[in-house]
């Protein structure tokens, strides 16, 4: 590992740390050390870091804001990517905009509101990056990325770049062709929006915001939602129904505000969170014969 890093650090590419722990990287603040953590600055970086990668074929992963995630107690094995300042560049050509894919889902449906441009208000209360939006199809409020995206840049395993239109991504519910088909990651953004009343739109997404802090345990760590909602149900209503709203295994909860938020309420452990979603699933099924299925992305050393 010395040889790898002194190479990474000749090349001058950001931040390279062994062994950093990933709960200071996660929103739910739960996850263990990763090999080595790299923090890239700008696309010419990380095409470097990736050709260090593929020379001495290690096993890597890229994260942004780290929500929607859940790192394993025992950490990441090989090399974890954070894509941050210097991958949120943002330019805006009239109602096109093409963004980095470090950049703040929040943020950036803040700044487009502002200039009157529609399309993202559904964001406003989004956590976590761009690129990581696109990789799972965020969505809220009847809405989500697929309506919006013209193409995504993609940087792939092999060290080769390509954009992918919005039917190339193959969108469905919160996932893209990048979960499983074609591993990689978002390094930028296009998105299509449309000009509007700046007031109206800013208005929407004072709303979209008032909701989520009313509804949603915005105020523990936590990862997000946790399931997916197994249509025509809703994941968090079903939950409720059984019961298990305040839930608790060691230091992981069912919040009390939302039934598909699982809150880090002191010390939890990646391990106690997946005993209780697998007690939710078992609990879910028995009651109502539904399979619950994870929207939160585990991974790491098992």
């Amino acid at each position: 590992m010395n040889e790898i890093i002194a190479e990474l650090q000749a090349l001058n590419i950001g931040k390279v740390k062994e062994n950093e722990l990933l709960a200071s990287h996660t929103t739910i603040k739960i996850g263990g050390p990763a090999d080595l953590f790299i923090e890239p600055a700008s696309i010419d970086e990380l095409k470097k870091v990736m050709n260090v990668i593929k020379k001495y074929h290690l096993k890597w992963r890229a994260i942004g804001r780290g929500s929607n995630l859940l790192v394993s107690d025992k950490g990441i094995e090989g090399v974890v990517i954070k894509l941050g300042h210097g991958l949120d560049h943002l330019e805006i050509n009239d109602t096109e905009i093409t963004v980095g894919g470090g950049h703040s889902l929040v943020s950036l449906s803040t700044l487009i509101s502002r200039k009157g441009l529609s399309g993202l208000e559904f964001a406003s209360g989004i956590p976590g990056s761009v690129g990581g939006a696109v990789y799972m199809n965020a969505g809220a409020h009847g809405s989500d990325i697929s309506k919006v995206l013209t193409k995504a840049h993609i940087l792939f395993n092999d060290g080769s770049m390509e954009w992918l239109s919005n039917e190339e991504m193959e969108f469905s519910y919160r996932t893209s062709i990048l979960q499983k088909k074609r591993p990689g990651i978002v390094v930028e953004a296009v998105f299509q929006l449309s000009a509007g009343e700046r007031k109206e739109i800013v208005s929407i997404m004072q709303k979209n915001k008032d909701y989520r802090k009313v509804t949603q345990p915005w105020n523990y760590p936590c990862a997000g939602s946790i399931f997916r909602n197994p249509l025509p149900n809703y994941a968090g209503k079903l939950i409720e129904e059984a019961g298990l709203k305040g839930y608790r295994i060691g230091g992981a909860e069912i919040s009390e505000m939302h039934g598909n938020f699982i809150v880090n309420a002191g010390n939890a452990t990646a391990d106690d969170v997946l005993a209780l979603i697998q007690y939710v699933k078992d609990t879910i099924y028995s009651r109502y014969q539904i399979k619950m299925e994870t929207e939160v992305e585990i991974i790491g050393r098992k």
